[in-house]
C-alpha cells in the first residue's frame, strides 16, 4: 500500500510546486521587467530583440523623476490622501464595528445590509454621480473631494473586518470594565482597541493599498497637478510624441516601495488580522 501511496503523494507534491512556481514566475516577471527597465533608456526598452540585463546600467530615470518638483508633488499628494484616508477609516470603523457588535438597536440589520450592498456597487457606476456631488459642494479638485471619496469606498468594508474581530473578543472583557465604574469609551479605548491591533493593522495596510493605488476618481477630480497623485502621474508621462517609458518603470517601481513595505513590516499583523477576523469563538 505504502509503495503505490508514497509515488502518488510525491507526484502531487512536484505538480503543486511546478504550479506555484508558474504562477511566481507568471506574476513576477512583469514586476521584474519593470525593475530591470528602471535602469534602461527608452532605446534600449525598444530594443530588438529585448534585452533583459542592460549593458548601460543607468539612474537617470530615478535622477529625472527626483529632480522634478511635478513628481516629487505626486508622492507627497498620495501620501497626504491615503495616510489621511487611513487614519479616517480606522478611527471610524472602530467606533462603528464596537457598536455594531456589542450593542442591539433598532435599524441594525438595514445598516448592515446597506454597508455590505456597497461593496457590490463598482465604483466606475459612481463617477459620474461623485463628481457632480464635488461639484456642488466646492470639494472639487481639493484634498478633502478625494479624501471623502475613498473613505466612501474603504469605510464600508473596514466597519465588516473590524466588527468581525470585536465578535471573536469575550463580551466578559467589557463587563468586567463596567463592574469597575468605567463606562463603554473605557472598555473601547482601554481594553479592545489594545488587544485589537492585528484587526486593525490589517485594515489600515488594506486602507493605505486601496487609497495610494487608486486612479479612477483621482484622475476625475482633480483637475491640476499640484493636486494629482502617483498613479495619475505615470498617465502624465505619456506625453502627445513621445513616451517616457524609463522615467514610468522608475515612478512605478518607487510607487510600490511604501506598499511594499508597509505588508513586510506588518505582515505577522496583517495574515493574523485576516484570519481572527474570519473565525468567531
Amino acid at each position: 500500500m505504502s509503495t503505490i501511496t508514497t509515488p502518488r503523494k510525491v507526484g502531487l507534491r512536484v505538480a503543486l510546486l511546478v504550479g506555484l512556481l508558474v504562477g511566481a514566475v507568471f506574476a513576477g516577471f512583469p514586476v521584474f521587467w519593470m525593475l530591470i527597465s528602471s535602469f534602461k533608456t527608452n532605446t534600449e526598452i525598444f530594443a530588438y530583440p529585448p534585452q533583459i540585463i542592460t549593458q548601460g546600467f543607468s539612474f537617470d530615470a530615478y535622477l529625472a523623476v527626483l529632480n522634478d518638483p511635478e513628481e516629487i508633488r505626486f508622492f507627497i499628494n498620495s501620501y497626504v490622501v491615503a495616510l489621511s484616508v487611513t487614519a479616517l477609516t480606522v478611527l471610524f470603523a472602530i467606533m462603528a464595528a464596537y457598536a455594531f457588535s456589542r450593542y442591539e438597536f433598532r435599524g441594525k440589520r438595514v445598516m448592515n445590509v446597506i454597508i455590505i450592498g456597497t461593496q457590490a456597487v463598482p465604483p466606475i457606476a459612481l463617477i459620474i454621480p461623485f463628481f457632480g456631488l464635488m461639484v456642488s459642494l466646492g470639494l472639487y479638485n481639493t484634498y478633502a473631494g478625494l479624501i471623502l471619496t475613498y473613505i466612501v469606498f474603504t469605510l464600508p468594508y473596514a466597519i465588516i473586518m473590524m466588527t468581525a474581530y470585536f465578535n471573536t473578543l469575550p463580551k466578559e472583557l467589557d463587563e468586567a470594565v463596567k463592574v469597575d465604574g468605567a463606562g463603554a469609551w473605557t472598555a473601547l479605548w482601554r481594553i479592545l482597541v489594545p488587544i485589537s491591533v492585528p484587526g486593525i493593522v490589517s485594515v489600515a495596510v488594506y486602507t493605505f493599498m486601496i487609497s495610494w493605488n487608486e486612479y479612477l476618481f483621482a484622475l476625475t477630480l482633480t483637475r491640476t497637478n499640484d493636486l494629482r497623485t502617483v498613479p495619475v502621474g505615470i498617465q502624465l508621462l505619456i506625453g502627445q510624441n513621445s513616451y517616457e517609458w524609463n522615467q514610468m518603470m522608475a515612478i512605478s517601481i518607487m510607487g510600490s516601495i511604501p506598499v511594499l513595505l508597509l505588508f513586510l513590516i506588518f505582515q505577522r499583523y496583517f495574515i493574523g488580522g485576516l484570519t481572527s477576523g474570519s473565525v468567531k469563538s
